[in-house]
């Protein structure tokens, strides 16, 4: 009748639902359509395996930088260990050098006394006691490895002696020392100060 409200009938019902399935079924079936019809993303192997040797090689190249700089850096303070302790050596080797350098004038004074004594034949107890004192003073020295240089006699050497002068010796062969004027000395094996010498030359015939 007009103006009733009309009820709907079970099988309608049904058939709505039916409906809202088959369009449900239809809009998966769509979206699985759409995402399976992606293009799909082929890698090369070859292509693959040069991207990682790039990516490989980048980071060893890193890697060597690294470790070259961490070996220049240990060489390097290696060196500066190595130069501060010759350093040190060479401090603790000659250190008394300039003291014992100031103290060769009081030797040749020593000796020029000895020498005056010995020609004048004056003086034999205080000559004695110059020789002793001069004895006890190289001995001192001597332990601080102090070497004395030049004895009439032997060849000359450029490297501790220094030639005055050159004169004939009957008694010597050409090229030794003759005449000792001032000792040298040398400290651990380096010259102190090198002997002033007269060297023999040939006698003329």
């Amino acid at each position: 009748m007009p103006g009733k409200e009309q009820k709907a009938s079970p099988d309608s019902n049904a058939k709505n639902a039916a409906g809202d399935n088959i369009d449900m079924k239809d809009l998966l079936d769509s979206e699985d359509q759409v995402m399976t019809g992606e293009p799909e993303v082929v890698v090369d192997d070859d292509e693959l395996l040069r991207l990682c040797k790039e990516k490989v090689c980048t980071q060893c190249q890193e890697l060597a930088k690294v470790q070259d700089e961490k070996l220049r850096m240990a060489a390097e303070t290696e060196n500066l260990k190595k130069r501060l302790h010759r350093e040190k050596e060479e401090f603790c080797k000659f250190a008394t050098e300039s003291v014992l350098e100031d103290l060769l004038p009081v030797l040749d004074n020593l000796d020029l006394a000895l020498e005056h004594g010995r020609k004048s034949g004056q003086g034999l107890d205080l000559l004695s006691g110059v020789e002793m004192t001069r004895k006890l003073f190289l001995d001192i020295l001597s332990r601080h490895n102090l070497e004395p240089l030049g004895e009439a006699g032997e060849d000359f050497d450029p490297a501790w002696h220094e030639a005055l002068a050159q004169q004939p010796d009957p008694e010597l062969e050409p090229g030794k020392i003759c005449q000792v004027v001032q000792k040298g000395y040398r400290l651990k094996g380096r010259l102190l100060r090198p002997a002033k010498v007269l060297v023999s030359t040939a006698c003329s015939p």
